[in-house]
This record gives structure tokens, sequence and C-alpha cells, in this order.
């Protein structure tokens, strides 16, 4: 192992430089596992929609570290005690909670892997990487497990204030050019308190939250969950599921030995060893692109026709709705498509479609934002602010799609 720290720091767009604060932690950005992550886009197919889209889950491990050390600093100046074992256990939490993303972030999430999430196989990662550092990662599967006694380090590390939010809200806005969702993450950090062992904003800080929760809302509708990178995001699924059927058919595929494991074998909570975790690893955004780009000349119509419109970005039409599609609108596309492409009506569901989009910028029933007002008392942020708007971004909207394709139109 080595313990020379040649690079303590990294230059960041967004921050300027960000400085690595010990050897343990240079040596895991080190690991091939968290090298990956150069590779994982951090917003999946959001470039068709946003070219510069381009940064990647790498940028944003580092952007949560250099935030977390700012808000250690913000807590220990207001006289709460954080050891320094303690301090290194947070940032490494932070710098590994992405860390067990597939190929383009969320789009793969029960495509590639079954009923197991990103966190679970972040958790995975870290329990190995625990084994090769001699356990000196415990303190951070804690944290991040959310087992350790002090509850508001888990909050800074995931919440509805935390800093994985504050980062990609920051970063995601500057690398899509969406000013409206840029916060002032400095700011919002310098405002945080801790009251009996939960994580508290001073009443100062009420407007800055306030920006947060807005900003949010606004990335959510205009970026992440877009009606063109939803497109893209559902045909990827679609594509995989396509080559999965025609594996188990017998029909030759070619792609990477990695992604080839995935799409042959049932890899789910139940059966995920070491070994998978190792395949997994091997797995980035190259395998996909690499593997859309063969398949788009492949013999099978659908997987070939799915694969061309993410390569070419012609994308299915979206629409996005506030109430649901009636039936026969939804079956006149899917004729139209059938008749068209002569198609069965299995077939004909590759590419006429509805589902359904949720957004809540802030849920008023889990991990509140509490405002600690002068007197000492605690108030929830939707009831401390004098913005309307609060209370409206607490409920749930629900948005309907359908998608199909252009030529039918």
């Amino acid at each position: 192992m080595t313990n020379s720290n040649k690079l303590k720091i990294f230059n960041d767009p967004i921050y300027g430089f960000i400085r690595i604060p010990s050897t343990l932690i240079f040596n895991l950005i080190e690991e091939p596992y968290f090298q990956r992550l150069r590779r994982i886009s951090q917003m999946g197919l959001s470039y068709l929609v946003y070219p510069g889209a381009h940064h990647t889950r790498f940028h944003h491990a580092l952007g949560c570290m250099h935030l977390m050390q700012h808000a250690v600093q913000v807590l220990r100046f207001k006289g709460i005690e954080i050891t320094k074992e303690e301090e290194e256990g947070l940032l490494i939490a932070i710098l590994l909670h992405d860390i067990g993303h597939g190929p383009f972030s969320h789009a793969m999430e029960n495509s590639i892997v079954e009923g197991i999430s990103h966190e679970e196989i972040s958790l995975l990662f870290m329990k190995e990487l625990n084994k090769k550092f001699n356990g000196s990662l415990t303190l951070a599967i804690d944290i991040f497990q959310g087992v350790y006694h002090k509850n508001f380090f888990h909050q800074l590390m995931s919440s509805q204030l935390d800093m994985d939010r504050m980062d990609y809200l920051k970063r995601d806005s500057f690398y899509t050019g969406v000013a409206e969702g840029s916060i002032n993450a400095e700011r919002l950090i310098s405002m945080l308190n801790v009251v009996d062992n939960e994580l508290v904003v001073e009443e100062k800080g009420v407007y800055s939250v306030e920006k947060f929760l807005m900003a949010r809302r606004f990335m959510y509708w205009q970026v992440y969950l877009h009606k063109t990178g939803l497109a893209a995001e559902q045909l990827l699924i679609r594509i995989l599921k396509r080559a999965k059927e025609l594996l188990v058919k017998g029909v030759q595929l070619n792609c990477s030995e990695s992604l080839l494991f995935f799409m042959e074998n049932k890899v789910d909570v139940n059966n995920f060893s070491s070994k998978n975790l190792y395949q997994f690893s091997q797995l980035d955004d190259t395998d996909i692109i690499s593997a859309l780009k063969q398949w788009q000349y492949h013999d099978d119509f659908i997987l070939s026709k799915l694969s061309g419109m993410i390569i070419n970005r012609k994308l299915l039409t979206i629409k996005l709705k506030n109430k649901a599609m009636s039936s026969r609108k939804v079956r006149e596309q899917f004729d139209k498509t059938k008749n068209k492409w002569g198609l069965s009506d299995d077939e004909t569901s590759y590419f006429v479609f509805t589902g359904e989009i949720t957004n809540r910028a802030y849920n008023i029933d889990k991990q509140n934002i509490n405002i600690l007002r002068k007197d000492g008392k605690l108030k929830d942020v939707a009831k401390a602010s004098d913005h309307l708007n609060l209370k409206t971004l607490s409920k749930e909207v629900t948005k309907y799609y359908i998608c199909y394709p252009k030529e039918t139109v």
C-alpha cells in the first residue's frame, strides 16, 4: 500500500482547488473502483438535451467531499465536537456514496441488476475496500448506513439538505448552463448548526433554504425529468430488455464480456457475490455506447432501430401531460406503429408506451429541514417561511407521458 500523497489538490471548475486531506483518502481515490467513476456520467443521457452535461460521478464525489470539509469547519467553529477520526469517516462516506452507480447512473438501475439500488452496491464496494484497508473504513460505513450515534453525520450525507444535493445542483446547473438551478452552497453550509443531535439551519438562512428548494424543483422539471432525456432513458431500458430476450432465444450479440455477463445472468440482491461485484466494477458508459454502436446494425429490427435512435439522437416523440392519456389515443398511436412496421403487439410495445413521473421538491413528512429560531425553538422550513410556494413545493406532482415513433406521426 503506497503512503505517498503526491497529489494534494484537484482543480475543480466549481470550487477552485479541492484539497485531499489524508493519505487514506488519496489512496481510496487511486483505487480502480473509484477511478471507474471517471467513466460514469453524472447525468445519464442528459447530454442529448444539454450538450455540456458530460461531467462524471468522479467530479461530483470530489465536490461533495469538498463541501463536507467546509461543513465540518463551520460546525466545529460553532462548538460542535467532531474528532479527526469522525471527520475522516464523514469524508470517506461522502466520497464513496455514489461508487455503486452503474453505467449512465440512474438509467441503468434495475436494468443491469435487479432489485438492488446503487446505494446497496456502494455499501458492497465500501465493505470490499474496508477489507483491503484493514478496517479503516468501518466508521465511514457506520455513518453511511446511519447507525453511528451522531445522527447529524448521516444527515450531512443524506437528507433533504445534504452535501450530495448541494453539489449536484450547483454542478449540474453549471454544466447544463441552466442558471436557475445554481445555489449558494457556501452560504447554506455557513448557516448549519446542530440541536439535540439533529442538523438544523439558523433562522437567518431561511431565504437560502427557500432558494435551494426552488432551484431543486426547477432542476427536476427542467433538467432531470426533461421529457427528451426521459425518452432517451426509457429507450435505453428497453434496449437492454430486448437484448436479454434475444440472448435467451440463443441469438448472438456482440458486447463487452462484463455487459454480456449481466445480460445472460440474473443478478439481484440475493446473489450479488464478490465475483459479481468485480464484474459490475468493470462496467461503465463505454460498454453501453460500444454495444449500441454495434447493435444498431443487428438483424433484429427492434434492437437495431432502438439502438440507432440513441446513437443518432433520432429519439421517440414524447408528450407530457397533467392527466393520463385516454386509452383510445394510446391505441391509435399503437396501431399506427404496429401497421406501419408490421409488428406484433409485444414488439410494438417497445416503441409505443406510457408512463408517469413524480416530483416533490420538499417532503414535509421525511427528514424535515428545521429552522432554528432566535428564541431557540425549531420550526419546519415550510412553516417558518413566508414564501407561499414552499407549501406548494411539499405536494407531490405527477405528470403522464406517452412515447411513440416520429415516423408514425
